[in-house]
């Protein structure tokens, strides 16, 4: 893989993150805003949203092989 199409893949990628941890900090802001409480997660709600992106991690990094 060339240097562009590297840069390019980490640009994209970050861009993608970035724009995917907006949208899930502003559906927490939500919900807390609903119960009238700080926005908080609980240990739970931290272990499997972890988990969760190791899951999609594993599955992008598997993409390609056959």
């Amino acid at each position: 893989m060339d240097k562009k199409s590297k840069t390019k893949t980490m640009v994209l990628g970050t861009i993608i993150g970035a724009f995917a941890g907006a949208v899930s900090a502003h559906l927490l802001i939500s919900r807390a805003e609903e119960e009238n409480e700080k926005p908080q997660l609980t240990a739970g709600e931290g272990i499997q949203v972890g988990l969760g992106l190791l899951g999609l991690m594993r599955l992008i990094a598997g993409f390609g092989k056959e």
